[in-house]
């Protein structure tokens, strides 16, 4: 028995006694019991007043080996007892080595082993989240002690899931720091150490959140034990797809990996090992994160974009280089020095933890300002007496403070549970809290100060501040700002800049719903969004203002309101027109003129240039740049834009807003990595468009397969036609961009084409096999009545009955007065019988043309005959053969896939949607990009042969943008697009269809029309998909001069029946006497000693 000596108070030490004295286990744990609640009611200080803990410690290291398991029992029933109120763990800590010793216990003592693994697993449950790291680095310091025995090691190593569990959070915040050890403890030499540490490592690796990389966790950690697998554990991650952003506890994981790879030798695996590390970065959203881990792979990537023996690696290395490059936004000095750094031989370095913030590279500084803090306000705050004792808890909360602060998560319950669980050991609970809530005021203060310096704000400028807050905000389950500023002086101009799905639009919708926390209810907002599609279509744009409910609470007259629309560019003609008839781009006017008659303090522009022609979008920056009293915050994906009128740029940078002064272009200067605002490239999204289908008859790929003919369109209750004798015509090569002002007809051509309107006059004709893929302008309404569904599910639906069901909801599809009247006139058949036509059942081929299965009103089916295409269009049943002939193209493009929901949910991906996203979420939350990607994904399903998009560039971000053009450059098929973005047209559209005053005019290069595929082009051939069919796969050809454009810059006409002249086949007689009239011409040129100019050579190569 353990004399006391210690000078503890008789009660501890007779405890302490009669815990020793236990003739048996059970007897111990009552007397252990007995000691914890002595303890808890005494107080925790009893620990060291009474050296209960020293005791402990001396008696677990006793030769008695009833003493031996009796502290191991005292200290299980301390730490249960303890650990409702919490606060122990900083003095009960340090017995996890003291109990890790006694795990080697065998034979007769073999009692005293299990009683230490209780107590251990009772001490870890004492940890909360921000402490495990704590508890993470005493069982490494366990692990690296010199002499340990293999039973400890990997009874240590057992705790880690345990302690995986309690913060998985914190655990993936330091995965670079915890998988070295892990590492060293899996390749040991005892079995036992090695499959406990392989057990380890997978319980930490399954705390990574990246659902692309999770299915690999034991391929990687099989790889850390044994380094001989990295090229196979390549093969497998190359070979998958990468679509969701990649982390840092991601690469804390991969970069090791990738690091061995880009040493091995084999060419094969560096081939795959860089187009591994390119797809990962494009995918890396934060430029922190990527220079973080610049310098473990830019010198290997790099070597091998110089040294490697092939070609195609080194491309591909290169390729990597560019991309490490970009999404790390590192300057040309950084990237010579990195060319400069030699890869090391010694495998890879370690990985430093995730930067969270600009906050996590402060080290021990936060800890020591945490611990100052509380010690102050404790002795300002409290009686207790600052002693060695108090000071090991207030150390141990500086720790877990100083994690929230790098964090920045300044959650009032957080701080309390990490600081009045503690203090209320030594204090009223009372006094514990009103620390806890003074220590956080004070952190946000420091926490204000960093960052608002960091924001770029100057503070000496006079101008008001209206707005000057700190706040958060979450859209459903997902944080996008955490604790950041917002800061808006009057009359300033702020562009909001940021990828995809960050929030911005978010970020205004908030701000105009006074949904900030704390936002001054003094500021009047108004939100400026393209909503005005549809609503009072039948009113004029005068009488929609007038009726406009934010219009009316400012009590304007019908007088000042048609006066102040002058200034937006509403004469009395366009006041007049109905808002159904307007174009997208006045539309748009008329929501800003709308906003600008609410005279608000804060104007929210949501993409305002979408839909404006560059007259328009000139006119908008000149207005917006004059009004000096009014603070305007834009999203706009229009870098021009953001040039020409911004003061500063906003920036969504870790979850914080991060102010620049300056337009766009200054704030490049600043942040490299936002160089993709100018420039379309698909560095960061690759769109993926399936390969057109083979069309029946058409060799060529200057053969028309859509045309238009002198159509006329007028729109209801419009005063004079949109469109008036337009011809065109579209090849399987064609690459037209059609522009024009705003309401000059542009949308009204192109749903003419696509049959979503019928002309007033003229003809619309296709190849019969012919699919459009058509995204309108106001691409939204295509999903409306489907909100509920998912991006999967919408596309399964629309092709479920193996043809598009969007096509029987077309305008051209429903029968005008006229035509049911022409279904009820009778055809006379063969015999002289009448019957009167039903509908169309069936199409088979007949000779050069069709023919189609007829079912008769009042007949079954065994009346039905068959009757050729001619026939029924000169009979006036056109309709119905056209709606038949998009039936079976559709089936033919849509029919054949599968439309499982894996199918699907890729089809999507390769349009540039997130997976989980398609898949799980509904239409209705995702954002204007994403569902403008689903629209384009839906209408590319049936793999059509014509791609026409209606202001493709709104809603879509740079990234996405860039990848779309590059999708559309490779692509096999047609493509015609209106938009008024010139650099995408620019770069995408050879041939220009200017539509100006509903005229069409035809400018720059357009493909040769060599005749048509239509009923009567008499040229339809087998439909195989052979050499003389339709290329599936090819590149659209070369556009050549067209003969329909003349030399006059301004343009011609179109008329696509411009007779076609063939060429004539020369005789060898023929040729050669050519050849000797060209001879004699040049000899009689050089003979002529007087200069005279050569003659020109009439003899062309195309003599007829």
């Amino acid at each position: 028995m353990t004399e006391n000596t210690n000078g503890a108070t008789p009660s501890t030490s007779a405890l302490l006694q009669s815990l020793y004295s236990a003739p048996d286990s059970p007897s111990c744990t009552v007397a252990a019991r007995a000691l914890a609640s002595h303890i808890q009611s005494s107080g925790i200080h009893i620990l060291a007043v009474d050296a209960v803990l020293d005791d402990l410690i001396r008696a677990s290291r006793s030769k008695v080996g009833s003493e031996r398991e009796s502290s191991m029992i005292a200290i299980e029933e301390i730490c249960r007892t303890l650990a409702p109120q919490g606060g122990a763990e900083p003095y009960l800590l340090p017995l996890l080595p003291v109990i890790l010793e006694r795990y080697p216990e065998t034979g007769k003592a073999e009692v005293v082993g299990k009683a230490a693994e209780k107590a251990a697993k009772q001490l870890i449950k004492l940890a909360q989240p921000e402490g495990v790291p704590r508890f993470i680095k005493v069982l490494f310091d366990i692990l690296s002690t010199s002499g340990v025995k293999w039973k400890t090691k990997a009874g240590a190593l057992d705790l880690f899931a345990s302690l995986v569990k309690i913060g998985p959070d914190q655990v993936a915040e330091r995965l670079g720091e915890i998988i070295p050890p892990l590492t060293q403890e899996m390749r040991d030499t005892k079995p036992e150490v090695s499959a406990a540490g392989h057990k380890a490592a997978m319980a930490v690796c399954g705390v990574l959140s990246n659902l692309d990389v999770l299915p690999f966790v034991p391929v990687l950690v099989n790889c850390m034990a044994r380094p001989d697998t990295v090229p196979e554990a390549i093969k497998q991650l190359s070979a998958n797809v990468w679509v969701r952003d990649v982390d840092g506890p991601t690469l804390a994981v991969l970069v090791p990996l990738l690091q061995r790879a880009l040493s091995e030798r084999s060419s094969i695996v560096q081939r795959q090992t860089v187009i591994l590390v390119g797809n990962l970065f494009k995918l890396v959203r934060s430029p922190e994160l990527a220079h973080l881990h610049l310098k473990n792979l830019f010198p290997g990537v790099n070597r091998i974009a110089e040294t490697a023996s092939f070609p195609e690696v080194r491309e591909f290395a290169l390729q990597a280089v560019n991309a490490l490059i970009l999404s790390s936004g590192a300057d040309e000095a950084t990237v010579a020095a990195l060319k400069n750094t030699a890869l090391a031989s010694t495998g890879p370095s370690p990985i430093p933890s995730t930067p969270g913030t600009p906050s996590a590279k402060l080290t021990d500084e936060d800890e020591i300002l945490a611990h100052r803090s509380l010690k102050s306000l404790i002795e300002k705050m409290s009686n207790a007496t600052i002693n060695p004792f108090l000071e090991t808890s207030i150390s141990y909360q500086a720790g877990s403070i100083a994690s929230l602060v790098r964090k920045r998560d300044f959650d009032e319950a957080q701080w309390t549970r990490y600081t009045v669980p503690y203090l209320s050991r030594f204090m009223p609970a009372e006094n514990a809290e009103k620390i806890a809530k003074e220590n956080l005021t004070r952190w946000l203060e420091i926490d204000k100060e960093r960052y608002y310096k960091a924001a770029g704000d100057d503070d000496d400028d006079p101008t008001e501040k209206i707005v000057n807050l700190t706040f958060s905000l979450a859209y459903g389950g997902l944080l996008l700002l955490n604790h950041t500023v917002l800061q808006l002086r009057r009359g300033w101009r702020y562009g909001v800049c940021g990828a995809n799905g960050c929030g911005k639009s978010t970020l205004l919708k908030a701000i105009n719903r006074h949904q900030i926390e704390n936002f001054p209810e003094s500021v009047s907002t108004f939100y400026v969004e393209h909503d005005i599609d549809g609503e009072d279509a039948d009113l004029t744009c005068l009488q929609f203002l007038i009726a406009d409910k934010f219009v009316k609470a400012k009590n304007l007259t019908p007088d000042q309101i048609s006066e102040r629309m002058r200034e937006f560019g509403f004469d009395d003609a366009r006041q007049a027109c109905k808002v159904q008839s307007l174009s997208g781009g006045w539309k748009m006017r008329l929501a800003l003129a709308r906003a600008m008659l609410c005279e608000a303090d804060l104007l929210l522009l949501d993409e305002p240039t979408n839909h404006l022609d560059r007259a328009s979008i000139e006119w908008l920056q000149d207005y917006l740049k004059a009004q000096t009293k009014v603070t305007i915050l834009t999203v706009s994906h229009d870098s021009g834009f953001l040039d020409s009128i911004c003061t500063d740029i906003i920036h969504y940078q870790n979850k914080q807003l991060v102010y620049y002064r300056g337009n766009l272009s200054k704030f490049v200067e600043k942040y490299p990595a936002a160089r993709s605002y100018y420039t379309l490239s698909a560095s960061l999204v690759k769109f993926v468009f399936p390969p057109p289908g083979a069309l029946m008859g058409v060799r060529s790929q200057t053969r028309a397969i859509l045309k238009a003919t002198n159509v006329t369109f007028t729109y209801p209750g419009a005063p004079k036609p949109s469109l008036m004798n337009a011809s065109c015509a579209v090849t399987l090569s064609s690459r037209v961009g059609v522009v024009g002002p705003n309401g000059a007809g542009k949308s009204t051509l192109i749903k003419l084409l696509t049959g979503e309107t019928v002309p007033d006059s003229g003809k619309i004709e296709k190849h019969p096999n012919l699919r459009v893929a058509y995204v309108a302008q106001h691409a939204f309404h295509n999903i409306g009545a489907h909100l509920e569904k998912t991006a999967v599910q919408y596309i399964a639906w629309r092709y479920q009955d193996g043809h598009d069901r969007e096509q029987a909801m077309k305008a051209s599809r429903v029968l005008s007065e006229e035509e049911k009247r022409q279904m009820e006139v009778p055809i006379e058949g063969k015999n002289g019988e009448k019957r009167k036509l039903e509908m169309i059942i069936g199409r088979q081929k007949l000779k050069k043309s069709f023919q189609y299965e007829v079912k008769w009103k009042n007949l079954d089916h065994r009346h039905n005959t068959w009757l050729p295409r001619e026939k029924l269009m000169e009979a006036g049943f056109g309709k119905l053969v056209q709606e038949h002939d998009d039936l079976e193209a559709s089936r033919e493009g849509s029919g054949s896939r599968d439309l499982s929901f894996k199918v699907i949910r890729q089809h999507l991906i390769d349009v540039g949607l997130d997976g989980d996203i398609a898949e799980y979420n509904e239409l209705k939350g995702l954002s204007g990009g994403q569902k403008v990607k689903v629209v384009i994904a839906a209408a590319l399903w049936s793999k059509p042969q014509v791609l026409i998009l209606d202001e493709p560039t709104n809603f879509l971000d740079r990234d996405a943008l860039g990848g779309l053009a590059v999708a559309i450059r490779d692509w096999a098929g047609a493509f015609v697009c209106i938009s008024h973005n010139e650099e995408f047209v620019g770069a995408l559209c050879p041939e220009i269809w200017n539509v100006d005053g509903g005229q069409l005019v035809h400018k720059g290069k357009a493909a040769v029309v060599e005749g048509d595929a239509f009923e009567d082009g008499k040229r339809l051939g087998s439909g195989l998909n052979s050499k003389k069919g339709t290329p599936s796969g090819s590149k659209s050809a070369t556009p050549l001069p067209s003969a329909t454009n003349s030399d006059n810059e301004t343009g011609s006409p179109a008329d696509p029946n411009m007779p076609i002249v063939k060429k004539k086949k020369l005789t060898r007689k023929q040729l050669k006497d050519r050849e000797e009239r060209r001879r004699m011409r040049k000899l009689k040129w050089l003979s002529d000693s007087t200069g005279a100019p050569r003659e020109p050579d009439t003899d062309t190569e195309d003599e007829h």
